[in-house]
Parts: C-alpha cells; sequence; structure tokens
C-alpha cells in the first residue's frame, strides 16, 4: 500500500507530479485530483518525487509527509566555487588522531547518504559500521595474527606477509592506516547495479565526511585481505552472499594547506555522433 493522498484543499491541479512520475502511475482527469490506481501500486519506484515536487505540499505518500521533508530554495544547495573546491581539496587521509568520532555526527552522515542514488531505486545497501576505536584496534589485530599464519596468501599480495611486522616493530599500519572506523557497505548481487550502487554511496559518504572535517580513504586492500582471511565477513557482520567494498575513517592527524594540480588526469575525448 503506497497510502497515496491528496490534500484537495492545497492541490492546485497543476499536474506536476502526473508529469514527473518516472513509472507513469499518477493520473489526473479534468477537475480531478491527482490519483494511483490500485492495479498501477506495484509499479510504483518509491522515489517520493510526486511528494519533492508538489509546490502545494499537497501530496503524501508511503507514511511520509511534506511537513517533514527539509525545505529548498534556490540558494539551497553549495555553491560551483564551494563544490569544487571540495572535489579538488579531498585528500585520502592515511594518518589519523586515536579517537572516536562524534556518534551523533556518525548517525547523521549515515542518514544522509541512505539518500544516495541506487540503480532502479532500490535501495538494498547495508551499511555495517566500526564506530569504536577499541573494537578496530580487535579487528587490526586479528587480523595481523590471521596474516601472520595464513598459508595460502596469492603471489600479488605478498607484501601482506610483512604486515604484522611492519605494524609491530616499525609501528607502519600499512592495511589500517591507523583509522579508528571503516564503513563496509554491501550489496545483494542480485541488485540491478550492486557494485555501482555501493561506489556511489562511499563517495557519497566521502564528501559528506570530509566536509565534517573528517579524513577518509578508499579501503581496497580490505578486499584482498579477506580473501586470504574469509571468515572475516561473519566477523563483521557482513550479509553472507552481499558484495563489498569498504572505507577507513576518522579524525585526521594531517592537514592540507592547498589542492593538488591535476586538472589533466583525465583525457577528455568528444563523442563523435
Amino acid at each position: 500500500m503506497l497510502d497515496f493522498t491528496v490534500d484537495q484543499k492545497l492541490c492546485t491541479h497543476c499536474g506536476l507530479c502526473v508529469r514527473d512520475c518516472p513509472a507513469r502511475i499518477i493520473a489526473m482527469a479534468a477537475g480531478s485530483l491527482p490519483r494511483i490506481e490500485p492495479d498501477q501500486e506495484a509499479a510504483c519506484l518509491q522515489c517520493q518525487h510526486c511528494l519533492a515536487i508538489c509546490p502545494a505540499a499537497a501530496i503524501e505518500i508511503l507514511g511520509r509527509k511534506p511537513a517533514d521533508s527539509l525545505p529548498l530554495a534556490s540558494n539551497s544547495f553549495p555553491t560551483l566555487d564551494r563544490m569544487e573546491l571540495l572535489l579538488r581539496g579531498r585528500r585520502s587521509v592515511r594518518q589519523y588522531r586515536d579517537e572516536n568520532v562524534d556518534p551523533a555526527l556518525l548517525k547523521r552522515l549515515l542518514a544522509a547518504v541512505a539518500n544516495a542514488p541506487t540503480g532502479v531505486n532500490r535501495r538494498e545497501l547495508t551499511f555495517t559500521l566500526i564506530d569504536d576505536k577499541d573494537a578496530m584496534q580487535r579487528l587490526r589485530e586479528k587480523v595481523l595474527a590471521g596474516l601472520d599464519t595464513a598459508t595460502r596468501i596469492p603471489e600479488r599480495y605478498s607484501y601482506l606477509h610483512e604486515a604484522g611486522k611492519a605494524y609491530r616493530e616499525h609501528q607502519n599500519d600499512i592495511i589500517f592506516r591507523t583509522a579508528p572506523h571503516a564503513l563496509f557497505v554491501s550489496a545483494p548481487p542480485d541488485a540491478p547495479c550492486p557494485n555501482q550502487d555501493i561506489a556511489i554511496s562511499l563517495a557519497y559518504f566521502e564528501l559528506l565526511a570530509q566536509s565534517a572535517g573528517l579524513g577518509t580513504v578508499w579501503w581496497g586492500i580490505a578486499q584482498m585481505v579477506f580473501i586470504v582471511l574469509p571468515d572475516l565477513k561473519a566477523l563483521i557482520g557482513i550479509p553472507p552472499k552481499h558484495l563489498f567494498y569498504a572505507m577507513l575513517f576518522g579524525m585526521p592527524a594531517v592537514k592540507y594547506p592547498r589542492t593538488v594540480q591535476r586538472d589533466n588526469a583525465a583525457v577528455l575525448r568528444r563523442a563523435k555522433i
């Protein structure tokens, strides 16, 4: 049940909800209110475009009321200059303070990231969070101990053999980068585009986190570690069949006073159509 309702006192019959519905299931006869026929409800993407686009705040759907949405105005979004500076100034941080991030901030960031787009609006992502530095240390010790005794490390990951020694003797944390926290984003393999959904949500998280003063780094080495130590997936709580990627984060112990210069890092070609 979509619980699609229109306040007849507020509706102006502008038809914006009808035209903007991606599933094309909202109809409005002349002089009538917009409606969704019961046999059309299953086609709804649950995108809430109808609630968002209604200028009169007349539409409720899925139990969501317009009054509970954040209002948007022409100046609501960051300027291009500010967004460009964020993208240029974002850095992969590999030095962190030994302290936990405020739980209230983490809750706010993850609630916002839950709004990241997913293929066909399926929204089947799972966020698995290590939000305590002591828990992270226990995981670190378990991983390093496991790598110390691992007998089947692929040749391309051979440097993992040295991870324990590097950490204990030289304080070189090549796997965890001293980060106090980690976020694992996972999706079921039968989602329309699970890997893309995971990457998009982590990219959203990274930009939000860095705008909040946190440091982040994409944790590609975790993929290697999980291949060598497959039991870690269940230990952390990632759903068994899910695909995943991870990000390390925390309060940075380093500050970058300027951006780098790599505007020519990607090849630009104009499509020949």
